[in-house]
C-alpha cells in the first residue's frame, strides 16, 4: 500500500446550523482536536499522500485548521450546495493529476480509524473500482441502503428514493467511499441529479460503475465508527466513544485508572507504563507522562511533560510549557505555568509557580507565589538547587535565587540572593496594647446591632 498514491478529499462545507454555534461544525472538538483534524490525521495515517478539503465560503478558520495539519492541502470553496458529488468535483483539477486511490471522507465523521481507511484502499488494490464503507444499522431509518445482487454491491439507494423492499435492508452506507484513481474523474462527471432532491449524489457512482462492468466492494465497519455529528447531543455521544477508546488503549498500555469513566484524555496524550491515574483527572492536548508517575484526583494537565516517578496533585494544575522533573512532588492546589522544575523538588501546598526555573531538591513552601507579571510583561524567576522557600513567600520577578538559599517564611523578595544566603523581607512587627481587645468588642457590638436591626425589619 505504501507505494500507491492516495488523494483524500474531505467534505467540510457544512455550517452545522443544528450545532447552534458561530463556529463551523467541523471545528468542534473531540478529545481536544477538531473533527476535521481527526479525519485528516486518520487518512494521513492510512497512507494518504495528498489532501483536498471542500469548505464553505468565508471560512478562513477552517482553512487555517486544515493547513495546521496538512500545510500543502488544496482548499476549495463550495458556494452552492448541490450534493456530495458536486462537492467532490470542486477538487476536479487535483483528481486529474492522477492518483492510484481517491478517498472521499466527511469532516464531521471523526471516529473512522486509519485501519478502516486502509481497508478501503486495500479493496481498490484488490480490483474494485469503487469501495464503499458499510455497516449493519440497529435502526436503518434515514440511511442510504446498500443494495446487494449476487453477493456484490449493485447500488446505494437514499431513504427518500428507496422502495419498500429496499427500506427493509439493514446494510447501510457509512458515507465514505474510495475510487480507483484512473477512472475516478470520468465516473464522477457522469453522475446526474435525477432523484427526489435534485442533487448530485456521490452514491450514484456505484450503479454507474456496475453499469460499466467495473467491480464494486463493500468494506464493513462497526456502526459507532461511522457516526456523524449534527448537534451538541451527538457531539457528546461521539466524545464518549472517543474517550472510551483512549482509556482502553491507555490501560492496555500499562496505565492504571481507578475510575476510568472519570478520566478524560486528549487525542495525543502519551502515558508511560505503571502510571496511576486517580479519579477525575483531565488531560488537555500536548501532555507526555513518563513511567511510574502518579496523577492524583482532580488534577488538570495540558501542554506539559512529566518525568518518571513524579507525583502530581490532588487538585493540581500543570499548564502549558511546563516540565516536571524526575520524582518531583506537586501537591494540592499548586499551579505550575511555563515552569521547569528539576528532579526531587517539591511544592506540596497552595503555590503558584509561573515563568520559573526551579533547581533540584528545592522545597517551595505553602502559599508561595512567583509574581511574574508586572501589568505589561512576564518576567522569570530562577531558583537554584536545594533552596528552602518558607511558607507565604512572595518572589517578585525578575529574580534569581542561588543554590542552598533559605528564604524566611512570610517574606517578599525583590532582590537577587547569592548562594548560601538567608534572606527575608518582612515588615517590622509592632504591638499596640489593648487595641486588639477594643477592636474585638467594637466588632461584636456592630454585629449585634446589625442583627437587631434585621430582626426588627422581619
Amino acid at each position: 500500500m505504501t507505494e500507491r498514491t492516495c488523494l483524500s478529499i474531505v467534505l467540510a462545507a457544512g455550517e452545522g446550523t443544528r450545532m447552534k454555534s458561530a463556529r463551523p461544525k467541523v471545528l468542534h472538538e473531540i478529545a481536544g482536536l477538531s473533527m476535521v483534524g481527526h479525519v485528516l490525521r486518520a487518512v494521513a495515517a492510512a497512507g494518504g499522500t495528498a489532501a483536498s478539503v471542500i469548505m464553505g465560503p468565508d471560512r478562513e478558520d477552517v482553512a487555517a485548521e486544515v493547513r495546521r495539519h496538512v500545510p500543502d492541502a488544496s482548499i476549495h470553496v463550495q458556494r452552492d450546495r448541490l450534493g456530495t458529488a458536486h462537492a467532490v468535483l470542486h477538487a476536479r483539477e487535483v483528481i486529474a493529476r492522477g492518483f492510484d486511490d481517491v478517498i472521499v471522507a466527511f469532516g464531521d465523521t471523526p471516529l473512522v480509524t486509519p485501519a478502516t481507511f486502509a481497508r478501503l484502499r486495500a479493496a481498490l488494490a484488490d480490483g474494485a473500482a469503487v469501495a464503499v464503507l458499510g455497516f449493519e444499522a440497529a435502526d436503518a431509518f434515514g440511511y442510504g441502503r446498500l443494495v446487494m445482487e449476487g453477493g456484490a454491491l449493485a447500488a446505494i439507494v437514499e431513504e427518500k428514493d428507496a422502495s419498500e423492499a429496499q427500506r427493509a435492508i439493514t446494510l447501510c452506507n457509512g458515507g465514505l467511499m474510495a475510487l480507483r484513481g484512473a477512472g475516478a474523474l470520468a465516473l464522477l462527471e457522469r453522475i446526474g441529479n435525477a432523484n427526489a432532491k435534485g442533487e448530485y449524489y456521490l452514491t450514484d457512482a456505484v450503479a454507474l460503475a456496475r453499469a460499466a462492468g467495473l467491480a464494486t466492494a463493500v468494506v464493513l465497519a462497526p456502526e459507532e465508527e461511522v457516526r456523524g455529528v449534527n448537534d451538541r447531543v451527538q457531539l457528546a455521544e461521539v466524545e464518549a466513544i472517543a474517550q472510551g477508546r483512549l482509556r482502553v488503549a491507555a490501560m492496555r498500555g500499562g496505565v492504571t485508572m481507578v475510575a476510568p469513566e472519570t478520566v478524560f484524555l486528549a487525542y495525543d496524550t502519551v502515558l508511560g507504563r505503571d502510571v496511576m491515574l486517580e479519579p477525575h483527572v483531565v488531560f488537555g492536548p500536548g501532555v507526555t507522562i513518563a513511567d511510574d508517575v502518579t496523577i492524583r484526583a482532580y488534577s488538570h494537565l495540558a501542554g506539559c511533560a512529566v518525568a518518571p516517578g513524579a507525583i502530581i496533585g490532588p487538585f493540581a494544575r500543570i499548564r502549558p510549557k511546563s516540565r516536571i522533573g524526575e520524582k518531583v512532588h506537586i501537591g494540592n492546589f499548586v499551579e505550575v505555568n511555563r515552569t521547569t522544575i528539576a528532579a526531587k523538588a517539591e511544592a506540596n501546598h497552595l503555590a503558584y509557580l509561573g515563568d520559573a526555573t526551579i533547581g533540584e531538591g528545592t522545597n517551595i513552601g505553602a502559599g508561595t507565589i512567583t509574581c511574574n507579571f508586572d501589568g505589561a510583561d512576564k518576567h522569570p524567576t530562577v531558583i537554584g538547587r536545594d533552596v528552602f522557600v518558607g511558607s507565604n513567600s512572595t518572589l517578585v520577578a525578575p529574580l534569581t535565587i542561588g543554590d542552598e538559599v533559605l528564604v524566611a517564611a512570610g517574606s517578599t523578595i525583590t532582590l537577587d540572593a547569592k548562594d548560601g544566603a538567608l534572606v527575608f523581607g518582612r515588615a517590622k512587627q509592632a504591638a499596640l496594647p489593648g487595641r486588639g481587645a477594643e477592636r474585638i468588642r467594637l466588632n461584636k457590638e456592630r454585629r449585634a446591632a446589625r442583627k437587631a436591626k434585621e430582626k426588627g425589619k422581619g
